[in-house]
């Protein structure tokens, strides 16, 4: 070839993908839909995780979008259309009324090269289905109270490794002992494991841990394994390094053959899964067995089972600590529900205790309202999806975002969203909004499954702590929070430095 055919094929081929990339870029234009305009080849993504967090980024664009006559608004990932939910209603449509064709999340799933992400949350179609159904009984407030004693043991080890440490300095990195609590919280729950994280940080679980919600990597690698999954898939692409699945593989692989040969039961998350692989249905269910599940799915679930509880509820806790060491009023009252319930149970934390903490339940969710540690829900198109009372067509294939930490900040739903408010959930001021006006935990029939096991971890997590301490803002304390932008969920930058005092 010479060097003019060279150019003329070389400009061609530019000509060809400029082409390619306008054609793709009008989607939301032809349909009318406000968009927010992209720029190749990261669409609108580029910033995220660079100079804000993709969460703050996404309710950027919902509140561009917002107000303009559409239930949705546009955007991309890529050259890949995606919508963002942008009216209560519809947000109701996706996760509930039409859930047929918004039943997946649109996650990379490849068992065969990356088996830790065939879990729960990922995986779809009629697979999701029944193992929802099977694992559903294992997340009943039954079951989570019989694993209430393990998690108290562990934050009696936590509140004496606080108490030691603090004989040295009344100013403490509260989130790296958090870590170190709700790490070994789901080690001894999820694994079967005593992790000893409380006393050593650098335990090789919690290492692991914190590595798995690192964005270390390319992000371009990162982008097309989402957007080109098939081809991704084809490529044996990995989504979850290769050290942290033989980790948590083998860990589970070990644990499991040792409970089965010397018959040990405990009362956790693991044991519940030993008895879907064996039986296909837990030892007390007399339900319909819908077949067993195989040591891979024990595996890929127990994984599942960390990276829902560990970062989300030590964050969520750092986060209310946060706000409650800047509202005196708040945390003083707080305080003292604690001690009057606590009063007619013998002044120790019982399952029991912690449901009459009414107040502790507004705080904890103006908490997850302020900073949702997962701050979008994403839902993949089965099927071309025509919006309601429009003229626009979602496509197959393609993804709509519920902007939570948008919604959740959102001035016409939730008056002054900056300030700190229980008082918002209160019994009468959750009646008088809109259903689907907080999203913390999702909705409809893909909600997270382990809700009830997140918050009794953090109510006891935050309850021990005010039981103790009394908390305020020190030196190091940055106070309106920021956002970690290279963490994956929302995490406070820079940790969550406070003054604790003994009560």
């Amino acid at each position: 070839m010479g060097g003019l055919e060279f150019v003329v094929l070389f400009i061609s081929v530019i000509f060809f993908v400029f082409c390619y990339v306008k054609r793709k870029y009008r989607y939301w234009e032809d349909f009318g839909v406000p968009f927010i305009e992209p720029t190749f080849p990261k669409g609108n993504v580029g910033t995220a995780g660079k100079t804000e967090h993709l969460f703050e980024l996404i309710k950027k664009f919902y509140n561009c979008l917002k107000g303009k006559g559409m239930p949705i608004g546009g955007m991309y990932l890529t050259i890949k259309p995606a919508a963002i939910a942008l009216d209560l209603d519809f947000v109701k449509t996706v996760l509930v009324k039409d859930f047929n064709y918004f039943h997946d999340r649109g996650f990379y799933v490849n068992e065969r090269d990356d088996p830790l992400t065939a879990h729960l949350v990922a995986i779809e179609g009629d697979r999701w289905r029944d193992l929802r159904t099977k694992l559903t009984p294992a997340f009943s407030s039954g079951k989570i109270k019989l694993m209430f004693p393990i998690v108290m043991n562990i934050s009696e080890k936590f509140i004496s490794r606080v108490n030691c440490d603090l004989a040295n300095n009344t100013d403490l990195e509260l989130g790296d002992y958090l870590s170190r609590f709700t790490v070994d919280v789901i080690g001894s729950c999820a694994f079967g494991l005593d992790c000893n994280g409380i006393d050593n940080s650098n335990t090789e679980f919690h290492i692991m841990g914190k590595k798995v919600f690192n964005r270390s990597g390319s992000e371009l690698r990162r982008l097309f394994v989402v957007n080109f999954q098939r081809l991704a898939r084809f490529l044996r692409f990995r989504m979850i390094s290769k050290d942290i699945s033989e980790f948590y593989t083998r860990i589970v692989t070990e644990t499991v053959a040792l409970r089965e040969k010397e018959n040990i039961k405990r009362n956790d998350f693991l044991n519940l899964l030993i008895q879907l692989k064996n039986k296909g249905q837990l030892d007390d269910d007399s339900g319909k067995n819908d077949g067993k599940i195989t040591l891979n799915e024990v595996v890929a679930n127990a994984f599942l089972f960390l990276v829902a509880g560990f970062e989300t509820s030590s964050t969520t806790m750092q986060f209310c600590l946060l706000e409650l060491a800047n509202a005196i009023e708040i945390q003083d009252r707080l305080r003292e529900e604690i001690k009057t319930v606590l009063e007619r149970y013998d002044n120790k934390i019982t399952y029991e205790a912690l449901s009459e903490m009414k107040y502790l339940d507004q705080v904890i969710n103006e908490t997850l309202r302020k900073h949702p540690v997962a701050g979008i829900l994403s839902r993949s198109i089965k099927n071309d999806y025509k919006v309601p009372n429009t003229e626009v067509i979602l496509e197959k294939g393609n993804q709509i975002f519920i902007p939570v930490l948008a919604i959740h900040h959102d001035p016409d739903i939730y008056p002054d969203p900056d300030k700190f408010d229980p008082e918002r959930f209160t019994p009468e001021a959750v009646k008088s909004r809109h259903p689907y006006a907080f999203l913390a935990f999702g909705e409809g029939p893909r909600n997270c499954i382990g809700m009830r096991f997140g918050m009794m971890q953090t109510k006891i997590g935050i309850s021990c702590l005010l039981m103790n301490y009394k908390f305020s803002p020190c030196a190091k304390t940055k106070y309106p929070i920021e956002y970690d932008k290279t963490i994956s969920l929302l995490s406070p930058d820079g940790g969550c430095w406070l003054r604790m005092e003994a009560c």
